[in-house]
């Protein structure tokens, strides 16, 4: 398991039904609910960003995030672009 002071804590609300079929499925899979969404969470990261692994340092990129991209993109901001 991972060191708990390299976590960040996320919070979302889900209907009942799906917090009991989430915990149906970590008991299936013999996993804590933690576990269980952590890994559902990994699984669609891969499918929706490749195998690439991100850092605090690739996290905010004009690839890993098109809104930023578009916001990036003016004439003011392009003095960054040779840094």
């Amino acid at each position: 398991m991972e060191s708990t002071t390299n976590r960040a804590r996320l919070s979302i609300d889900v209907s009942p039904l799906v917090r009991r079929r989430v915990r149906v499925a970590a008991s299936r899979a013999d996993l804590s609910i933690r576990d269980y969404v952590v890994a559902a969470l990994q699984h669609k990261l891969r499918e929706d960003l490749g195998d690439e692994e991100m850092d605090d340092a690739a996290a905010l990129t004009e690839k890993t995030d098109p809104v930023l991209a578009g916001i990036w993109k003016n004439k003011t901001d392009a003095v960054y672009d040779d840094l």
